[in-house]
C-alpha cells in the first residue's frame, strides 16, 4: 500500500498561479507519479505524470505551456501559472507502480494507488 496525501488546493482568480503538492508513504516500491484531476460531469483527465526516476514527463495537452511537474524522491510537486475556469477541478495525486526508471503513465487505469484529492477552483 502506497499513501498519497495532496495538499495545496483552494480559490483563485483566473491568470493566477497554484502550486499543489503530494506526499507519500508505505511500502517501499517504485514508482512513476501524476496528477488527474476530474471535474463535475467530466471524465478524469491525466494532467501531468513523472517517472520514477523523475527525469521523464508526461504533459496533457490543456497543461503543455502552464503546468510544471516535479518531485523529489516520494514528494511530488505541480506548478500551475495561467490558471483558467476549465482548470477547476478535484486533482488526485496518483502513483503506479513500476520497475522502470523512464516511463511515464498517460491514463488513469495506470494508477494503482490514489490519495483522497484536493480541490481547486478558478472563479472571478
Amino acid at each position: 500500500q502506497v499513501n498519497l496525501v495532496e495538499s495545496g488546493g483552494g480559490l483563485v482568480r483566473p491568470g493566477s498561479s497554484l502550486s499543489l503538492s503530494c506526499a507519500a508513504s508505505g511500502r517501499t516500491i517504485t514508482y512513476a507519479m501524476g496528477w488527474v484531476r476530474q471535474a463535475p460531469g467530466k471524465a478524469r483527465e491525466v494532467v501531468a505524470t513523472i517517472s520514477w526516476g523523475g527525469r521523464n514527463t508526461y504533459l496533457s495537452e490543456s497543461a503543455k505551456g502552464r503546468f510544471t511537474i516535479s518531485r523529489d524522491n516520494a514528494a511530488m510537486f505541480l506548478q500551475m501559472n495561467d490558471l483558467k475556469a476549465e482548470d477547476t477541478a478535484i486533482y488526485y495525486c496518483a502513483a503506479a507502480p513500476t520497475s522502470s526508471g523512464r516511463w511515464v503513465p498517460t491514463i488513469a487505469a495506470d494508477f494503482g494507488f490514489w490519495g483522497q484529492g484536493t480541490q481547486v477552483t478558478v472563479s472571478s
